[in-house]
């Protein structure tokens, strides 16, 4: 793994630089084959929190964390507990679908090593579909159905295109709007 490792509002010191290698290097012990991907990091400190997004391209499989702790150290290691799940989530789905089939097939390494993987692909089971009619309305009146609601996302019709888009709360507590690409 090639390492690109950037700060904002933070000097990227020779200890730090070394922790994060380390750290994210680990995940090399769940593919069989060396992986050849850059590792873009980006660390940041904004009003004593400290920020730490990692973003790993690869051929069938982006992965992509970020967490933010007052220690910069428990960040890095908070985010590679999130990429872990991940790796461990989309092997589990790979090689389930083989498994289905009555082969015994198996794609990465060490899996073997993770009995709760099984657990966590059972959360992804879809138990409930929910249909209902879109109203037109504007992005602003969709914020206010999805605060009414108590919900984290609003699905509706946008008044103005006709197309479906969905409101959402961001973390930031800030709203964001997804519309599609036309």
């Amino acid at each position: 793994m090639k390492f690109n490792i950037r700060g904002e509002n933070l000097k990227v010191t020779e200890s730090i630089r070394e922790y994060v290698e380390k750290k994210i290097g680990k995940l090399e012990k769940y593919f069989d084959s060396v992986q050849t991907s850059e590792v873009y990091v980006n660390l940041s400190v904004y009003n004593n929190k400290q920020r730490i997004e990692v973003t790993i391209p690869m051929t069938s499989l982006l992965l992509r964390a970020e967490e933010e702790h007052t220690d910069l150290y428990a960040a890095i290691d908070l985010v590679l507990d999130k990429l872990e799940r991940q790796i461990r989530k989309y092997k589990t789905k790979v090689n389930r679908k083989p498994r289905q089939n009555g082969m015994p097939k198996y794609i990465g390494g060490n899996l073997a090593e993770i009995p709760e993987v099984l657990d966590e692909v059972e959360e992804m089971e879809i138990v409930k579909t929910k249909r209902f009619d879109l109203k037109p309305m504007d992005p602003e009146e969709a914020v206010l159905q999805m605060d009414l609601l108590g919900h984290a996302f609003y699905v509706f019709q946008n008044a103005v295109s006709g197309e479906t888009n969905v409101v959402y709360r961001r973390k930031d507590g800030k709203y964001g709007l997804i519309e599609p690409n036309n």
